[in-house]
């Protein structure tokens, strides 16, 4: 039986999934494409067996999963696909709606955590919508290929001001934060295929950044970013998971808690 491993079909993970496809025989897994909100729920449903998933994911059901070791989605700085747009400061956004994506847990928790705590706002209200910059709101977050589309043509938009949230969570705490970890069932670890999966995300990573070119043609981002932009956009990405990152994680966490997010 194959393995079951989700993808994100944006363009942050199409470095990895397409030296997945391009060096490693993957006969012996099953991809299955959604977004990460999705992917969350079939992994935690056991419809999946492995899946890059949101952070907030594996913290509220850490129990059902194994962190894939040396992976994730992070930046230590600005990521560029995780954007709030907004006609007033950030600071003024206090009992204010803002329209947020549904796409993804673990941004909206990010910038409930960067309102309350960093900016000590309240009242303000996340309203999910499936067209977050079409919603009329006084500011709306996007996320994934959204984000790199729309950030390039609010620009030079006087009436709204762009934050990157992952800009503005490494000025407050120095510590990158971990969008996404790679993470498997618990169960999965005990299937033979396991470890060969392990050594193919390896290979995978390690053989993406060596020839980013390539990859950048192949890219669907090509469309709305230049051959540059899209090179440039998968460096500021960290696809990696070491000290800072759990500890960027744990802080993520204890935030969680301390805003009603997790008990």
């Amino acid at each position: 039986m194959k393995l079951r491993i989700g993808r994100i079909p944006y363009a942050n993970l199409f470095p990895i999934f397409f030296s997945l496809q391009r060096y490693c025989d993957c006969s012996s897994y099953e991809f299955v494409e959604g977004a990460p909100s999705i992917l969350n729920r079939m992994l935690r449903e056991g419809q999946l067996d492995i899946s890059p998933s949101s952070s907030i994911e594996y913290l509220k059901n850490s129990e059902l999963y194994e962190i894939i070791p040396g992976h994730s989605i992070s930046s230590a700085g600005p990521v560029l696909s995780i954007l709030l747009f907004s006609r007033r400061p950030i600071y003024d956004l206090g009992g204010a709606e803002i329209a947020v994506s549904s796409q993804s847990d673990t941004s909206v928790a990010l910038l409930d955590i960067v309102l309350q705590k960093f900016y000590g706002l309240g009242q303000f209200s996340l309203i999910t919508s499936e067209m977050p910059e079409s919603s009329g709101k006084e500011a709306f977050m996007l996320i994934g290929d959204d984000a790199l589309k729309t950030g390039s043509a609010y620009a030079t938009n006087k009436d709204f001001m762009v934050y990157d949230l992952g800009k503005i969570w490494h000025e407050h705490t120095g510590l990158p934060f971990v969008f996404a970890l790679w993470i498997a069932r618990k169960e999965t670890a005990e299937n033979p295929l396991y470890a060969g999966f392990l050594k193919d995300l390896d290979e995978a990573k390690a053989k993406a950044f060596k020839d980013l070119g390539v990859v950048a043609e192949a890219s669907s981002a090509i469309q709305f970013m230049t051959h540059q932009e899209i090179m440039d956009y998968w460096k500021i990405i960290d696809y990696g998971l070491g000290p800072k990152h759990l500890a960027g994680l744990e802080l993520f966490k204890k935030y969680l808690v301390e805003i009603g997010r997790l008990p």
